[in-house]
Protein backbone atom coordinates (compact mmCIF):
# COMPACT_ATOMS: atom_id res chain seq x y z
CA UNK A 1 0.00 0.00 0.00
CA UNK A 2 1.73 3.21 -0.75
CA UNK A 3 0.67 6.64 0.94
CA UNK A 4 -0.18 9.84 -0.43
CA UNK A 5 -0.81 12.70 2.02
CA UNK A 6 -1.88 15.96 0.65
CA UNK A 7 -4.17 18.55 1.95
CA UNK A 8 -6.90 19.43 -1.30
CA UNK A 9 -6.88 23.19 -1.63
CA UNK A 10 -10.50 24.72 -0.96
CA UNK A 11 -12.77 26.99 -2.82
CA UNK A 12 -12.42 29.36 0.45
CA UNK A 13 -8.83 29.07 2.52
CA UNK A 14 -10.57 29.95 5.52
CA UNK A 15 -12.11 26.02 5.30
CA UNK A 16 -10.05 23.78 6.96
CA UNK A 17 -11.43 20.19 5.28
CA UNK A 18 -7.84 17.66 5.52
CA UNK A 19 -7.62 14.58 3.10
CA UNK A 20 -5.71 11.83 3.52
CA UNK A 21 -5.22 9.54 0.29
CA UNK A 22 -3.94 5.95 0.67
CA UNK A 23 -3.29 4.23 -2.61
CA UNK A 24 -2.52 0.76 -2.88
CA UNK A 25 -5.24 -0.17 -0.13
CA UNK A 26 -6.92 -3.54 0.57
CA UNK A 27 -10.40 -3.69 1.75
CA UNK A 28 -8.62 -5.45 4.80
CA UNK A 29 -6.64 -2.03 5.21
CA UNK A 30 -10.39 -0.02 4.67
CA UNK A 31 -11.88 -2.56 7.71
CA UNK A 32 -8.69 -1.90 10.16
CA UNK A 33 -9.14 1.90 9.45
CA UNK A 34 -13.26 1.43 10.01
CA UNK A 35 -12.39 -0.71 13.63
CA UNK A 36 -9.49 1.59 14.63
CA UNK A 37 -11.93 4.68 14.36
CA UNK A 38 -14.88 2.78 16.26
CA UNK A 39 -18.26 5.00 16.43
CA UNK A 40 -16.27 8.21 16.23
CA UNK A 41 -17.71 10.48 13.33
CA UNK A 42 -14.48 11.05 11.92
CA UNK A 43 -12.20 10.75 10.02
CA UNK A 44 -14.98 9.70 6.85
CA UNK A 45 -13.51 6.79 5.05
CA UNK A 46 -14.22 6.22 1.57
CA UNK A 47 -13.23 3.39 -0.51
CA UNK A 48 -13.09 2.88 -4.22
CA UNK A 49 -11.28 -0.28 -5.23
CA UNK A 50 -7.80 0.50 -4.13
CA UNK A 51 -8.16 4.29 -3.00
CA UNK A 52 -9.23 4.74 0.00
CA UNK A 53 -9.66 8.19 1.43
CA UNK A 54 -9.84 10.07 5.06
CA UNK A 55 -12.02 13.09 5.59
CA UNK A 56 -11.47 15.22 8.57
CA UNK A 57 -14.48 18.02 8.44
CA UNK A 58 -14.12 21.46 9.05
CA UNK A 59 -16.48 23.44 11.39
CA UNK A 60 -17.86 24.90 8.43
CA UNK A 61 -18.42 21.77 6.65
CA UNK A 62 -20.13 20.39 9.83
CA UNK A 63 -22.36 23.64 10.21
CA UNK A 64 -23.64 23.65 6.48
CA UNK A 65 -24.44 19.98 6.50
CA UNK A 66 -26.11 19.97 9.89
CA UNK A 67 -27.85 23.17 8.96
CA UNK A 68 -29.32 21.46 5.64
CA UNK A 69 -30.37 18.63 7.53
CA UNK A 70 -32.59 20.95 9.81
CA UNK A 71 -34.17 22.42 7.58
CA UNK A 72 -35.24 18.96 5.58
CA UNK A 73 -36.32 17.75 8.83
CA UNK A 74 -38.68 20.86 9.30
CA UNK A 75 -39.96 20.83 5.74
CA UNK A 76 -41.19 17.62 5.93
CA UNK A 77 -42.56 18.17 9.25
CA UNK A 78 -44.71 21.03 8.18
CA UNK A 79 -45.59 18.93 4.93
CA UNK A 80 -46.16 15.96 6.67
CA UNK A 81 -43.77 13.74 4.97
CA UNK A 82 -42.34 10.65 7.58
CA UNK A 83 -38.41 11.23 6.93
CA UNK A 84 -35.76 9.16 9.20
CA UNK A 85 -32.46 10.65 9.67
CA UNK A 86 -29.34 8.29 10.11
CA UNK A 87 -26.50 10.66 9.58
CA UNK A 88 -23.38 9.24 8.25
CA UNK A 89 -25.24 6.04 7.52
CA UNK A 90 -21.75 3.36 6.10
CA UNK A 91 -22.35 1.80 3.22
CA UNK A 92 -20.23 -0.97 2.34
CA UNK A 93 -19.75 -4.13 -0.41
CA UNK A 94 -16.89 -5.90 -0.42
CA UNK A 95 -17.47 -7.33 -3.12
CA UNK A 96 -17.97 -4.50 -5.37
CA UNK A 97 -14.98 -2.90 -3.29
CA UNK A 98 -16.94 0.16 -2.16
CA UNK A 99 -17.49 1.82 0.91
CA UNK A 100 -18.85 5.43 1.40
CA UNK A 101 -20.08 7.64 4.13
CA UNK A 102 -22.58 10.37 3.34
CA UNK A 103 -22.19 13.49 5.17
CA UNK A 104 -26.60 13.60 6.01
CA UNK A 105 -28.83 10.67 4.67
CA UNK A 106 -32.59 10.32 5.21
CA UNK A 107 -34.97 7.52 3.96
CA UNK A 108 -38.52 8.32 3.68
CA UNK A 109 -41.75 6.35 5.24
CA UNK A 110 -41.24 3.14 6.54
CA UNK A 111 -37.99 1.93 7.42
CA UNK A 112 -37.78 -1.66 5.46
CA UNK A 113 -34.69 0.01 3.38
CA UNK A 114 -31.15 -1.38 3.30
CA UNK A 115 -30.02 2.31 1.62
CA UNK A 116 -30.68 5.98 2.46
CA UNK A 117 -33.06 7.06 -0.71
CA UNK A 118 -31.80 11.08 -0.12
CA UNK A 119 -27.60 11.32 0.56
CA UNK A 120 -26.46 14.82 1.13
CA UNK A 121 -22.51 15.74 0.60
CA UNK A 122 -21.09 19.01 1.54
CA UNK A 123 -18.08 19.65 -1.78
CA UNK A 124 -15.37 22.30 -1.13
CA UNK A 125 -13.26 20.78 -2.95
CA UNK A 126 -12.49 19.40 -6.82
CA UNK A 127 -10.99 16.34 -7.77
CA UNK A 128 -10.69 13.30 -5.51
CA UNK A 129 -12.93 10.27 -5.71
CA UNK A 130 -16.01 10.55 -7.27
CA UNK A 131 -18.64 9.28 -4.97
CA UNK A 132 -21.99 9.64 -7.12
CA UNK A 133 -19.72 6.23 -8.92
CA UNK A 134 -20.23 4.82 -5.69
CA UNK A 135 -23.89 5.54 -4.36
CA UNK A 136 -25.01 4.65 -7.66
CA UNK A 137 -23.64 0.95 -6.87
CA UNK A 138 -25.74 1.03 -4.01
CA UNK A 139 -28.82 1.99 -5.87
CA UNK A 140 -29.25 5.68 -3.89
CA UNK A 141 -32.19 7.41 -5.54
CA UNK A 142 -31.10 10.89 -5.06
CA UNK A 143 -27.82 12.70 -3.78
CA UNK A 144 -27.61 16.56 -3.14
CA UNK A 145 -24.08 17.87 -3.46
CA UNK A 146 -24.02 21.67 -1.63
CA UNK A 147 -21.19 23.74 -3.98
CA UNK A 148 -20.39 26.94 -3.59
CA UNK A 149 -23.31 28.31 -2.03
CA UNK A 150 -25.78 26.15 -4.33
CA UNK A 151 -27.04 22.71 -3.89
CA UNK A 152 -27.16 20.38 -7.31
CA UNK A 153 -29.01 17.55 -7.27
CA UNK A 154 -28.42 14.43 -8.85
CA UNK A 155 -31.22 11.45 -9.70
CA UNK A 156 -30.65 8.30 -10.19
CA UNK A 157 -31.26 6.49 -14.18
CA UNK A 158 -30.66 3.49 -15.87
CA UNK A 159 -27.06 4.79 -17.02
CA UNK A 160 -26.26 6.51 -13.59
CA UNK A 161 -26.55 10.03 -11.98
CA UNK A 162 -28.41 12.74 -14.42
CA UNK A 163 -28.52 16.28 -12.52
CA UNK A 164 -32.22 17.78 -12.32
CA UNK A 165 -33.64 20.81 -11.86
CA UNK A 166 -34.80 20.10 -8.35
CA UNK A 167 -35.69 17.01 -5.75
CA UNK A 168 -38.15 13.83 -7.27
CA UNK A 169 -38.07 12.70 -3.64
CA UNK A 170 -39.34 15.67 -2.23
CA UNK A 171 -41.17 17.40 -4.78
CA UNK A 172 -41.86 21.38 -3.86
CA UNK A 173 -39.07 21.72 -1.96
CA UNK A 174 -37.59 24.90 -2.72
CA UNK A 175 -33.76 24.98 -2.27
CA UNK A 176 -32.86 28.51 -3.27
CA UNK A 177 -35.36 29.48 -1.06
CA UNK A 178 -33.74 26.80 2.39
CA UNK A 179 -30.10 28.48 1.41
CA UNK A 180 -31.25 32.01 1.97
CA UNK A 181 -31.59 31.03 5.67
CA UNK A 182 -28.07 28.62 6.10
CA UNK A 183 -25.91 32.06 7.32
CA UNK A 184 -28.14 32.81 9.95
CA UNK A 185 -26.68 32.17 13.60
CA UNK A 186 -28.00 30.96 15.82
CA UNK A 187 -29.23 27.60 13.68
CA UNK A 188 -32.12 27.21 15.83
CA UNK A 189 -33.51 30.61 15.17
CA UNK A 190 -32.54 30.05 11.47
CA UNK A 191 -34.90 26.96 11.55
CA UNK A 192 -37.74 28.80 13.39
CA UNK A 193 -37.55 31.06 10.66
CA UNK A 194 -37.71 29.11 7.76
CA UNK A 195 -40.23 26.73 8.93
CA UNK A 196 -42.41 29.78 9.21
CA UNK A 197 -41.88 31.04 5.35
CA UNK A 198 -42.52 27.62 4.28
CA UNK A 199 -45.45 27.35 6.27
CA UNK A 200 -46.76 30.75 5.44
CA UNK A 201 -45.75 29.67 1.65
CA UNK A 202 -47.86 26.53 2.17
CA UNK A 203 -51.09 28.20 3.81
CA UNK A 204 -50.98 31.29 0.49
Amino acid sequence: MSVALRALPSDDESVGDQFVYLRGATWSDYERLSRLRGEKAVPRLTFDEGVLELMSPSNEHEHIKTTIGRFVEAWCDVRGVELSGFGSWTLKSKKKETGVEPDECYVLGELKKRRPELAIEIVWTSGGIDKRDLYRKFGVPELWFWRRGRIHVYALRARGYEEVPGSELLPGIDLPQLLTYIDRFPTSRAVRAYRRAITAKRRA
